[in-house]
């Protein structure tokens, strides 16, 4: 039974319809091109979003001054996931005694160069705090391994940088021990180019919880009449809390004798 032609809607025998087996419309190859080109577009942008955040083009520019005028030894490489500034050890100069996570005096100064670029970022990205070590085993008391050591030295870097008020929400650590070496471990100076701290500046920062509806914006409550707490001076003595009266007593009906005392 043919189907009755709705007004608006194109006949079944139109050449405009193509049926199973036969080629598409002419219009179709061009919808389909468009939509392929848009698919590209956002992509690009999408690679290029770290690029166009300007906080991080003025950081990259800065960092990169820097390592020209020769106050650190490194790079700096931004991609699609952020930005990444690595920080890697000189002939003269050791981030870590070996085998130890604490800080030397020269990785102290080299994160006062750099804390306030990435002071800024942090109140939008998050930063990671990526350690890295050389080939050589370890295996001590503190650490069993060099997971374990570029983590502990990763952490301590984050530690440094609270202390500097970096905000806690926006820092993390990570090691990844001998396992992603920049150069082969062959050599001496390669092994120190491997031992390196990188910064990684996210490009989305982590989400925040969501907070309860009656708690956003909802006011303190206030404290009941006569129910403020009086703080103690220099030298007083708090005071002790307010006691609770005692109810009345009911007295016995008649007939009924007292109760006595318990167990």
């Amino acid at each position: 039974m043919p189907v009755r032609a709705v007004k608006g809607m194109i006949p079944e025998d139109d050449r405009r319809v193509a049926p199973v087996g036969e080629p598409a419309p002419p219009w179709m190859v061009n919808y389909a091109d468009l939509m392929t080109e848009l698919v590209c577009f956002f992509v690009i942008l999408y690679a290029l979003s770290a690029a166009l955040n300007k906080d991080m083009q003025k950081a990259q520019a800065d960092i990169q001054e820097m390592i020209k005028e020769g106050k650190m030894s490194g790079s700096v490489t931004m991609d699609k996931e952020g930005m990444r500034i690595t920080m890697e050890e000189q002939s003269d100069m050791a981030f870590f005694e070996s085998g130890s996570a604490e800080l030397t005096d020269q990785m102290r100064a080299q994160l006062d160069k750099i804390s306030p670029i990435l002071l800024k970022l942090a109140e939008k990205q998050d930063i990671v705090v990526e350690g890295h070590t050389d080939d050589i085993p370890i295996a001590t008391k503190e650490y069993a391994n060099n997971w374990e050591l570029s983590t502990a030295r990763a952490t301590s870097v984050v530690m440094s940088m609270l202390g500097a008020k970096f905000p806690p929400k926006r820092m993390a650590a990570v090691g990844y021990g001998e396992y992603h070496p920049k150069v082969p471990n062959t050599s001496v100076a390669n092994r120190k180019t491997n031992r390196r701290v990188v910064f990684f500046i996210k490009n989305n920062a982590y989400p925040d919880a969501p907070q309860p509806p009656g708690l956003v914006n909802a006011p303190a409550p206030k404290p009941a009449e006569g129910a403020e707490a009086q703080l103690p001076g220099p030298g007083e003595a708090p005071a002790p809390p307010a006691e609770t009266p005692a109810a009345p007593e009911t007295p016995a009906e008649a007939g009924e004798a007292p109760a006595e005392g318990g167990n």
